[in-house]
């Protein structure tokens, strides 16, 4: 029997009502030179500049939100090898409640540094494979709340807000390109770009290296992927990609393309020296799509790339500048 599922486009209004007061309305700005070089008219969502420096407080906020009091009070625990981490991390802070994150202990520094400074206990794990066991782990031992990095529906519907806004800034949007690790921010924008103006293109974009929603898609339901170490786009790793944002690729997302690892940095490069956005690997993964033509949209048409974060340790990003070429 086949299932179709999306966040129903009220429960995203409601998010962004929600978390309106606490989180930022991002940025869309146009960029003339990179569209120019791919043949677009392109506008960049900049969650970059959001709380914690990506789109992923949008999704964490509006789940603890709707959590009660007394599941507030038990404490939060989750896994992530970064933004997601951080984002919880902030979260618990805004909230009053405890907090737990499991991270990779290779995870960058500048991610456990975050997590540490908004007041959490990160709990390091050696072995990526085995993160959510740990979490499952820690969980039981704390009793504390769980809060998924890509797979609940009020995550969803809260990183569904980045659609809300593009829609609103951007009207006569035409392609909308985004990056898809567990496919949190893809599920949920989807489900909000088809639900308001459904001729919208979506395109979602995954690390060649170790893609998750090919290998899912083909299998009818989330596989265990093996995944890069030492990516620039650590945040397109996750061990496997979630089971709500699969069924939503299914109904709601065009195309699902994926990028190189050299793609992703020269795009870093051009976000850098043009646009002057310093995007992580994994924030600069929608944009390279677009530059390495892996996705073409025709002549011309308004396309808006998600730049969907900033945290990137500035010895990696120096590296990406000084050692990528000319272009």
């Amino acid at each position: 029997m086949t299932t179709t599922f999306v966040i129903d486009i009220a429960a995203i209004r409601a998010a962004a009502e929600r978390i309106g007061s606490h989180v930022h309305r991002t940025p869309l700005l146009s960029s003339r030179t990179l569209g120019e070089r791919a043949g677009v008219a392109l506008h960049l969502k900049c969650e970059l500049f959001q709380k914690t420096g990506s789109f992923k407080p949008r999704g964490a906020l509006n789940r603890v939100l709707c959590l009660s009091d007394a599941e507030r009070a038990r404490g939060l625990v989750t896994v992530s090898a970064g933004n997601h981490a951080a984002a919880v991390a902030w979260v618990a802070q805004v909230v009053g409640a405890p907090c737990a994150v499991v991270m990779p202990s290779d995870a960058p520094r500048a991610k456990i540094d975050a997590v540490k400074g908004y007041g959490a206990e990160v709990v390091a794990h050696d072995d990526r494979n085995t993160l959510f066991d740990r979490l499952e782990q820690e969980q039981a031992k704390r009793g504390a709340t769980f809060i998924h990095p890509f797979d609940h529906p009020d995550g969803l519907a809260g990183a569904g807000t980045v659609g809300l806004e593009i829609l609103e800034q951007l009207p006569a949007v035409e392609w909308v390109l985004v990056p898809a690790g567990g496919g949190g921010l893809m599920g949920g924008v989807a489900s909000a770009i088809k639900a308001v103006t459904p001729q919208v293109r979506v395109v979602a974009v995954e690390l060649e290296a170790g893609p998750g929603f090919g290998p899912a898609l083909a299998a009818g339901k989330p596989v265990p992927v093996s995944r890069p170490h030492g990516t620039l786009a650590d945040g397109l790793t996750p061990p496997f990609v979630g089971k709500l944002p699969l069924e939503i690729a299914k109904t709601c997302v065009d195309e699902i393309v994926v990028v190189s690892e050299e793609e992703i940095r020269s795009a870093m490069r051009w976000l850098f020296s043009r646009a002057k956005l310093v995007a992580e690997g994994a924030g600069a993964a929608a944009t390279a799509a677009l530059l390495a033509q892996r996705v073409r949209p025709p002549r011309g048409a308004r396309v808006v790339s998600i730049v969907s974060g900033g945290n990137v340790d500035p010895a990696r990003m120096a590296d990406v500048l000084t050692t990528g070429g000319t272009e």
